[in-house]
């Protein structure tokens, strides 16, 4: 369906769950706790996955906190799949069990992974993530490609902490099939709303002028992509602050534990577990109403204070 200017609402981004296996520094601080609120049902999800189908949604990608922590994740993911109208299906996960459970993913219907990994230096990643392993991460990534799904690799820069790494994982997108996305920081703890922690986009093309533009794969990604020559995989720069893709953003989230929120840059959220007793009819009408009301811009720039932490809404 389409909101009140014209975006065409298709993906779906659904957060199973809070919890998180890492406290990465710049998701929550280091002292939050992962509330154990009830999460929604396997059935619960069924029945809003059917609506949000009829009502446009072909995307969807699974995420968290992390969502390998649910143990039905598979029944999930199966569930996802069998709806005719969804033609992607997807999930962001920071690999620290995915060697263990990717075959089987795969097989419930998982097309495609990104997988959090925000340093290539053992040391750096246990400090960044408080507590992975980079190893596993690794092992779940490459588990992944061998698999044969669609793998990216989301690296959020942070000054001073990781982006002395740039070049290396320019490099990684070099040697593997894979798509590096460097993401902007965007202000949901302490250490990110600083903004001279952000490293933007250009000062990354400035120190790899072979990287060369390239069309996108697909036309409301927030990702301008570049490639260099001969390279086996491309580089993404994702900068939702210094720019914005606002006018072209085709998706909504849902929560872990029933809110659908229209901006991840914006606290408005509706609650539709209030409204899961009643008749599918007024469900969708509440539903759509959200998204055809959906904010015309994030306020990442414009004083936003964020209530909840990053996994708590789904990256």
């Amino acid at each position: 369906m389409r909101d009140h200017l014209g975006r065409d609402i298709r993906y779906l981004r659904i957060s199973l769950t809070e919890r998180c296996d890492l406290k990465c520094i710049y998701c929550r601080e280091e002292t939050a706790y992962c509330q154990a609120k009830r999460e929604l049902s396997v059935t619960e999800l069924a029945r809003l996955m059917g609506l949000f189908a009829g009502l446009g949604i072909t995307k969807v990608r699974l995420t968290g906190g992390e969502p390998l922590v649910r143990r039905d994740l598979e029944e999930i993911v199966h569930m996802i799949a069998r709806i005719p109208q969804v033609r992607d299906l997807s999930m962001t996960t920071n690999a620290q069990s995915l060697a263990d459970r990717v075959g089987a993913l795969r097989r419930a219907g998982l097309q495609r992974v990104n997988i959090s990994l925000d340093s290539l230096q053992a040391e750096r990643y246990h400090r960044m993530t408080r507590g992975g392993t980079l190893q596993k991460a690794l092992d779940g990534l490459h588990a992944a490609l061998r698999e044969g799904l669609t793998v990216k690799v989301n690296v959020v820069l942070v000054r001073g902490e990781n982006d002395a790494e740039i070049d290396d994982f320019v490099a990684l997108a070099r040697n593997y099939p894979i798509d590096v996305r460097f993401i902007e920081l965007m202000p949901f703890c302490a250490l990110s709303a600083a903004a001279e922690k952000r490293v933007p986009g250009e000062e990354i093309l400035a120190r790899h002028p072979a990287l060369r533009p390239v069309a996108a794969r697909h036309p409301s990604q927030p990702a301008a992509d570049y490639q260099e020559p001969g390279a086996l995989g491309r580089v993404g720069l994702i900068d939702p602050i210094s720019h914005r893709f606002c006018c072209c953003c085709d998706r909504v989230r849902l929560t872990s534990d029933g809110k659908l929120r229209m901006c991840l840059g914006q606290e408005k959220e509706t609650d539709l577990r209030a409204w899961m007793d009643k008749s599918d009819t007024a469900l969708r009408y509440i539903m759509q109403k959200a998204i055809y009301n959906k904010p015309d811009a994030h306020g990442f720039d414009s004083g936003f204070h964020a209530v909840r932490a990053m996994n708590q809404i789904g990256g």
